[in-house]
């Protein structure tokens, strides 16, 4: 689109989070330490849920494709936080720009059908247990991981073609630390009205449709686990899905109060906040939450760092 006596906007500028010096330079390690934990973490549980016998199940090859999925997720938005909170100058191309936006948009979707995708896996296991190795077999969980993947890419091509149309004609700092679609879209020199619209119908598709499964999924896996006749049977089909309600929670949560509320009267540095939690903090928690809740994973780290520990002494 042409913008009449106004020159199209080449490059934003993120503002990110504060200009001093010193609290950025405070920042830039706290956010690396996170980092560094994220991928440690989240590699940790692709590693020992791949080598270690007694979690090849359907449960732990979605909680491997989960922490594929947030390394792939923070690996878009982190490098380049840290990169800007360390430089006088915060910008970024309108195509990188975009190209930000999509990937955050794939990977955010996709991430929401793949939890929803797990709850469907508990919800089986714990209501049908009998039935369970035959429903969830490799096929059906290879086409359940793969649909997850893939089903980023309508919302994401759709949300970020529309948006890098639009015309940008003005300003062009985006009070945020990333290009995510709210904040740009306050820079856009036209009613946006159509848009909003769209991204509403967008957002309630790609994050409420598979919230919804995930809510009727547990729904029924309540109500199964109330009627076993056994405490002990309660509490361990209940310690199966905790780890799983607290991550949906974390990340529907604070995604939600963007998403569902993009006009909120949130101040800026409130929003940057809430986008923080599941951007940053959460894809860090997730592994921990499922590593410290969880007596297999736990001790199929402990059994994957013996192994590695053995064979370097070997080698001495």
């Amino acid at each position: 689109m042409i913008c009449e006596n106004h020159t199209r906007v080449t490059e934003f500028i993120l503002l990110g989070f504060t200009n001093n010096p010193e609290m950025q330079v405070s920042l830039f390690i706290l956010f690396l330490a996170i980092y560094i934990v994220t991928l440690l973490g989240n590699f940790l549980i692709v590693t020992v849920t791949s080598v270690d016998p007694a979690l090849q199940t359907p449960m732990y090859f979605f909680l491997r494709n989960l922490s594929l999925l947030e390394v792939c997720f923070t690996l878009v938005m982190v490098p380049k936080m840290l990169v800007d909170l360390v430089s006088s100058r915060k910008i970024i191309s309108f195509v990188g720009c975009g190209t930000q936006m999509y990937f955050f948009f794939f990977f955010g979707s996709s991430e929401c059908f793949l939890l929803s995708m797990m709850a469907y896996d508990r919800f089986v296991a714990i209501c049908n247990p009998l039935h369970y190795s035959v429903i969830m077999n490799r096929s059906l969980c290879l086409w359940m991981a793969a649909g997850s993947w893939m089903s980023g890419v309508p919302v994401s091509m759709l949300q970020t073609a529309w948006m890098m149309a639009l015309p940008f004609c003005g300003p062009n700092t985006v009070d945020h630390f990333f290009c995510d679609g709210p904040p740009v879209l306050k820079l856009v020199t036209k009613d946006t009205t159509m848009y909003e619209i769209q991204a509403l119908a967008s957002t309630l598709l790609f994050i409420m449709f598979p919230f919804s499964l995930i809510l009727v999924s547990y729904i029924r896996i309540i109500i199964t686990i109330l009627r076993m006749p056994s405490t002990s049977g309660r509490q361990k089909a209940f310690s199966t899905c905790s780890s799983h309600l607290i991550v949906v929670s974390l990340f529907y949560g604070t995604a939600s109060l963007t998403y569902l509320r993009p006009k909120s009267n949130q101040s800026p540095e409130s929003k940057k906040l809430v986008s923080l939690s599941y951007t940053v903090i959460t894809p860090m928690l997730n592994p921990i939450i499922y590593s410290l809740r969880n007596n297999e994973v736990k001790g199929a780290v402990k059994r994957t760092i013996t192994r590695k520990v053995l064979q370097k002494l070997d080698g001495f």
